[in-house]
């Protein structure tokens, strides 16, 4: 009765709200210490304080695959399915980071795409760290705007597959959501230079900029260092140029020779074979005479393994033999033994 769902609630997708985590995870959550202790008899009230006891995010780990307890209570909520505003809170809950993260993990699988697009993306600018258990065990570092983009990308997150949604680009033909504005695109307008402002303006604003500039250093200073600069700068241009020519004009040269070697030998056909592929070949039929004398051994090694083992045999069969006749003629003895002592037995 504890692991069914509450009979008000309704179908999430076509089907039983917990059946949207795998069957295997699902019986590992109800085995599991933390469900049946902590997560018994929850109420959405109670909900929350356990969400705020959460300090990492993860699906299941180890090798008997054991399942966190972010996940217990995502179950949790799939079984007393909360009233949207409810997750809405989660969502929008500023102090408690992981309360946020439980929120739209939750709404990702239970939400239609429209409400996964207007509640999860404004989460975008969430830069605040999060620890995230591996399958291994070990935890790791993800970021909240990290975490948001694989719930809305992604087909698996936390070790469940996610229902799908349809793409934004779909809902902003259908005019049913606005088009997506990233926060960059404000700083971007700032520093380019607006359609209405002159060239003339655009350069006087650059010289009084240079002024400014100029009055917090000293001119000395600065036109030693310039000129120091330049020559440093001149210097080691020029001998780079020098050399890169003479480096492309040798590199020519070594491409005219290299093509004329070419059409010689293509006219005159290459009757002389190198010295690689000579070795080459030697070495090939080296080969090919080990593994043929390989071969013909085969068989003789065959013949003396054969009568090695006939030998053996022979010897077991001979040993027997012997131990037979040893065994009998001592058992001979011992009856030979036993009448002469009867006999002096019975004379006496």
């Amino acid at each position: 009765m504890a692991n069914r769902t509450v009979k008000e609630a309704k179908n999430v997708h076509g089907t039983n709200p917990q059946y949207l985590i795998e069957k295997i995870i699902r019986s590992r959550i109800y085995d599991s210490k933390y469900w049946k202790e902590q997560c018994f008899a929850l109420t959405a009230e109670l909900l929350v304080d356990k969400a705020m006891e959460l300090r990492f995010v993860g699906g299941v780990y180890g090798g008997n695959i054991k399942p966190t307890q972010f996940l217990c209570l995502t179950l949790k909520m799939l079984q007393i399915q909360p009233e949207k505003d409810i997750v809405v809170e989660f969502i929008k809950n500023e102090e408690f980071k992981y309360v946020r993260a439980l929120g739209a993990f939750y709404l990702r699988l239970t939400g239609v795409a429209l409400d996964c697009y207007k509640y999860l993306e404004p989460l975008y600018i969430d830069n605040r760290k999060l620890r995230r258990q591996n399958r291994a065990g070990q935890f790791e570092i993800v970021y909240m705007d990290e975490y948001i983009d694989e719930l809305l990308r992604n087909d698996r997150v936390c070790d469940i597959i996610l229902p799908r949604i349809q793409k934004r680009t779909i809902l902003e033909e259908n005019n049913e959501i606005e088009p997506k504005v990233s926060v960059l695109d404000e700083d971007l307008d700032d520093e380019l230079p607006s359609e209405d402002e002159k060239p003339d303006d655009r350069e006087a604003n650059r010289t009084n900029e240079n002024s400014t500039s100029s009055v917090r250093r000293p001119r000395r200073a600065r036109s030693k260092s310039k000129s120091r600069s330049r020559e440093r700068d001149r210097r080691p241009a020029q001998s780079n140029n020098t050399r890169s020519r003479d480096y492309y004009d040798e590199l020519e040269e070594f491409e005219r020779q290299r093509n004329r070697t070419r059409n010689r030998d293509t006219q005159h056909g290459d009757r002389r074979q190198p010295a690689a592929r000579q070795d080459r070949d030697r070495e090939r039929q080296d080969r090919d005479r080990d593994q043929r004398q390989d071969r013909d051994r085969k068989p003789q090694i065959r013949d003396r393994e054969r009568q090695d083992r006939d030998r053996m045999r022979e010897r077991e069969r001979y040993g027997e033999r012997e131990r037979r006749e040893r065994d009998n003629g001592s058992r001979h003895d011992q009856r030979e033994r036993d009448t002469r002592n009867e006999r002096d037995r019975r004379r006496h």
